[in-house]
């Protein structure tokens, strides 16, 4: 008995380590896995980045974040391109948002001319956001699978860990 109990007192400090851990990666950031190409020139595919879990509960989801979607199927990355109440349409491979040109200051491949009228929509549902890959062309996105709704956002993300020769904010 008295064994146990010195076990116990010389190993609680590994045991609340591990718990805090576990929260920290369900509650706060976790590692996440960029799948796939649609993402490039920004991210490319199995770079490591880090999910901010944390940062919408406090912060509004805005345009040109980097955000993971759980797609049902798998976790998707992709950067916001549209907000609630919003009209988007993309002509000669330009932003305008609501009628008026947002330049978008990151770089992508060409868009081909598009607007969320293809959608069967005026305006981006309530609670809801329109998503691109910055790989215009191989994307599996908002043009496809349609309007995203915030309970499907994971997070944010932006912080490439590895490899180690893409670290940093790829904001």
């Amino acid at each position: 008995m008295r064994r146990a109990k010195e076990v116990i007192k010389e190993f609680w400090i590994y045991i609340v380590l591990i718990i805090l851990i576990i929260l920290i990666k369900a509650y706060i950031v976790t590692p996440v896995k960029v799948n796939g190409t649609s993402m490039i020139d920004t991210l490319h595919d199995s770079d490591i980045m880090i999910l901010n879990k944390l940062t919408y509960r406090f912060n509004d989801i805005k345009r040109f974040d980097i955000v993971v979607i759980d797609d049902k199927e798998e976790l998707i990355i992709k950067r916001v391109i549209g907000l609630p109440g919003e009209y988007i349409e993309y002509k000669n491979n330009k932003l305008y948002v609501n009628g008026k040109y947002i330049k978008e200051k990151f770089s992508h491949k060409e868009t081909d001319d598009f607007s969320i009228n293809e959608l069967e929509a005026t305006k981006i549902p309530e609670d809801c956001y329109f998503v691109l890959g910055d790989n215009r062309v191989n994307s599996k996105d908002s043009r496809i699978i349609g309007f995203i709704p915030k309970k499907q956002i994971l997070g944010k993300t932006s912080l490439t860990i590895f490899p180690f020769n893409r670290l940093g904010n790829k904001e």
